[in-house]
């Protein structure tokens, strides 16, 4: 077959050592994807396409559970929705054993067509309506609590209720990591937490069950876990000891990064990224020191989200055309943008041709096919010299694209799942313009 034409480039060679990055490398192919050849996903389901990752959703779970299982007797995973609500994705979390956590009344119906008992959703957000909180009290879904407002709406609701709601508490506290979350839950440090805690005990109508922290996102030190631990354990035992309740549960939330590596970092997440163990020694070793008597730790509840899908999840796109900019260089449009890759806003995601090329590469500028100039996927990266048509492979894309995507110019594309033994599965068909305008009403004057 002809090779296609690359053109010539004069390159400057320096001598000597190495520099501290190593060599320069050429792009590595990805032309599969668990066993399935890129070339015939894109053949029977289009391009772009998402494609999912059975195996690598289970392996992300299985690890997860290792990791904290194997240092602390209780241990419980909630499927974080928001992530990725897609049904195949929670399911497979599901029948790995994972609970639910939900931030809204959609997300809760999501979980609850999803087969998982109500006692087993944690109803997180700070957003919850009079019908959201009814609709979990009839569930038994378990409510955590994020503001005074909330609370007095919850506790108006139980009046009414046979049984009183299962709640938890949801605190923000200083655990030395910058910034500081504090717009969600009750402050400790102010004796706000407490003084929601003592309200919701004294009122008589509802259950404390839990208490919940969530100290940030895409959090690199473990140390700061360990902090919150160990704050949130001695505000269970505190409740013990002051208002004879006992916590049942310790929800230490999520916040826990992928290997994707953030816009200006200096080195790439796979060597600055703590591994997942480490998040666990350090939790864990926080609440076996915090005094709990024996046979009487909580059970440690973790809502991780990213740290479970992000690595399951691939785009595959298109080259639609290539061009030189006025600074001379190399842009290529590529035939998705930042509508289905809205993580690329932060991450620099890594992207690999789909096919063999040779070592020559060049920095290149990927754009995608959207009229608007922030339309921009990667400022600079090493690719060999891609053609209209070519195509390319972002990986790690599981997370927050396939629940934060838009719909703006063109419509969502399929998403696929491949199975263990590499079947592969439609678990999203590809929007259409009828689709689109289903719910649009035109008026009458309009119609001729």
């Amino acid at each position: 077959m002809k090779l296609p034409y690359e053109r010539p480039t004069i390159r400057k060679l320096t001598a000597g050592a190495l520099n501290k990055f190593g060599p320069r490398a050429g792009a590595t192919p990805t032309t599969a994807l668990d066993g399935v050849r890129v070339e015939e996903l894109v053949a029977r389901f289009g391009s772009p396409l998402f494609v999912l990752s059975e195996r690598q959703l289970r392996r992300s779970y299985q690890a997860a559970v290792r990791a904290f299982g194997t240092r602390y007797p209780q241990v419980q995973l909630a499927w974080s929705y928001k992530t990725n609500y897609l049904n195949a994705v929670c399911r497979t979390f599901h029948q790995e054993g994972a609970w639910a956590e939900v931030v809204s009344g959609m997300e809760l119906e999501k979980a609850l067509l999803n087969g998982v008992p109500g006692p087993h959703i944690l109803f997180n957000g700070p957003g919850k309506r009079r019908a959201d909180l009814e609709r979990a009290c009839a569930v038994a879904a378990v409510i955590h609590l994020d503001n005074a407002d909330e609370l007095h709406l919850l506790l108006d609701v139980a009046a009414s209720r046979p049984a009183p709601p299962r709640v938890a508490l949801r605190v923000n506290l200083d655990a030395g990591s910058y910034p500081q979350w504090d717009r969600f839950g009750f402050n400790l440090e102010n004796g706000e937490a407490w003084q929601a805690l003592s309200r919701v005990v004294a009122s008589g109508r509802l259950e404390l069950v839990g208490l919940h922290c969530h100290i940030g996102t895409y959090v690199l030190q473990p140390s700061a876990y360990a902090t919150a631990a160990a704050q949130l354990a001695a505000l269970a035992l505190r409740c013990q000891r002051k208002l004879k309740t006992t916590v049942q549960y310790l929800d230490l939330g999520g916040g826990f990064p992928s290997t994707n590596t953030l816009k200006g970092a200096y080195l790439p997440a796979t060597d600055t990224v703590p591994s997942l163990d480490e998040y666990a020694e350090a939790i864990t070793g926080a609440l076996l020191a915090a005094g709990f008597r024996t046979g009487e730790l909580p059970l440690l509840v973790l809502e991780a989200g990213r740290a479970l899908v992000d690595d399951a999840g691939s785009l595959i796109g298109t080259v639609l055309a290539t061009k030189r900019l006025a600074d001379g260089r190399r842009a290529t449009i590529l035939d998705f943008g930042v509508n289905l890759l809205f993580t690329s806003f932060w991450y620099d995601h890594h992207i690999s041709p789909a096919r063999q090329f040779s070592d020559q590469t060049e920095p290149t500028v990927l754009y995608g096919p959207l009229c608007m100039n922030i339309d921009m996927l990667r400022e600079s990266i090493a690719l060999p010299l891609l053609s209209a048509g070519d195509q390319v492979v972002v990986h790690k894309v599981g997370a927050y694209n396939m629940s934060q995507w838009q719909q703006f110019i063109n419509l969502r594309p399929n998403v696929v799942l491949i199975d263990q033994t590499s079947q592969v599965h439609l678990v999203r068909a590809a929007e259409t313009l009828e689709y689109l305008q289903q719910l649009e009403q035109v008026p009458v004057h309009l119609q001729s």
